[in-house]
């Protein structure tokens, strides 16, 4: 069975971080190979997409990063920066683990 994983990107505030998070997480992902990669014998493929609005405005507004959610487990991130990409795609993404610091609850 094939398991597709979603980050969804806010880019409807602060002109111009959003698409250039969404345009990081997609680098890193090839740049570490998980964009797609077998699983416990499951494919699993990694798509970065962008959004207009997650409804967490107060989370994004509290800095100069975007808002995202992981999917499917939901995980949501405020105050990303492009800067922060590769540390999302390895320990998110590559060992499981959430990013504390960028973590919204």
């Amino acid at each position: 069975m094939d398991h597709d994983r979603r980050l969804f990107v806010c880019i409807n505030q602060k002109s111009g971080v959003g698409e250039a998070v969404a345009k990081s997480l997609k680098k890193e992902l090839k740049v570490q190979g998980l964009k797609k990669l077998l699983t416990g014998g499951e494919r699993q493929r990694v798509r970065v997409q962008t959004c207009n609005c997650l409804d967490i405005c107060k989370q994004c507004k509290k800095g100069p990063g975007a808002a995202l959610i992981v999917y499917p487990e939901g995980t949501v991130y405020g105050n990303v920066r492009p800067a922060d990409a590769a540390e999302l795609v390895a320990e998110h993404l590559g060992r499981g683990h959430v990013v504390k610091r960028l973590r919204v609850d």
